[in-house]
């Protein structure tokens, strides 16, 4: 057995954030598939509170949930770290990155809705994207600075997923002319050559959430 697994689901930005991680402190590891809706028995095991991936197991031992997953490679592999040295800008990173723990999922909010309830969830959004912008990223090249830090892996899924369901739902939530920095930074970010070669194909990304968009409607609606 391999001493770092990772169990995840391909579609899942919180996985991805775990791959970077990883990749980015340069990491061996073996990746495993999981069908999150035919749970196998090795992922009930090792995440038996909440069912779900992403899990690393190291050593045999398990470790969920992704934020709490990125704290443990960077305790445990210091080489190349996301966390600042200096305590203050580590704590504003871990601020970050507890605001997009926060946040994120309510970021989903447009996809998940249609008309004038879309309207008000991608305002609502906006709202709070606006707030990372100025506050979070401001002209930094990245959250973490010059390198790729642990917001940045946190707010990852903009890069990418944020895109796709944006175009599945009809609706563009970030723009050049609207967000120029978090649109720049979006940029930078899904081209850093680690990142970009881990990306998931865009689509498979699109028929996956085309389903899923159209399943949630149907199930609101009935």
């Amino acid at each position: 057995m391999a001493q770092v697994i990772l169990l995840g689901a391909w579609p899942s930005p919180y996985v991805y954030r775990v791959i970077w991680a990883l990749k980015l402190k340069g990491v061996d590891y073996e990746y495993v598939e999981e069908d999150v809706l035919n749970k196998s028995d090795r992922l009930l095991k090792y995440n038996p509170v909440h069912k779900k991936v992403p899990v690393l197991v190291h050593a045999g031992k398990p470790i969920a949930e992704s934020a709490v997953i990125l704290e443990y490679i960077e305790e445990t592999w210091p080489q190349n770290p996301l966390l600042p040295k200096d305590p203050h800008e580590r704590a504003l990173a871990r601020f970050w990155t507890k605001f997009g723990e926060d946040k994120n999922p309510a970021l989903f909010g447009f996809f998940f809705t249609e008309g004038e309830q879309q309207v008000k969830a991608t305002n609502e959004r906006q709202e709070q994207l606006r707030i990372l912008e100025e506050q979070g990223l401001g002209d930094k090249k990245f959250f973490g600075g010059d390198e790729i830090g642990m917001a940045d892996l946190e707010f990852g899924w903009l890069a990418w997923w944020l895109e796709v369901l944006s175009e599945v739902a009809g609706v563009k939530v970030i723009e050049a002319e609207s967000f120029p920095r978090l649109y720049a930074w979006i940029q930078r970010f899904k081209e850093f050559p680690t990142i970009k070669e881990t990306l998931p194909d865009r689509s498979a990304m699109l028929t996956h959430c085309k389903a899923r968009r159209a399943r949630f409607l149907a199930l609101a609606k009935s």
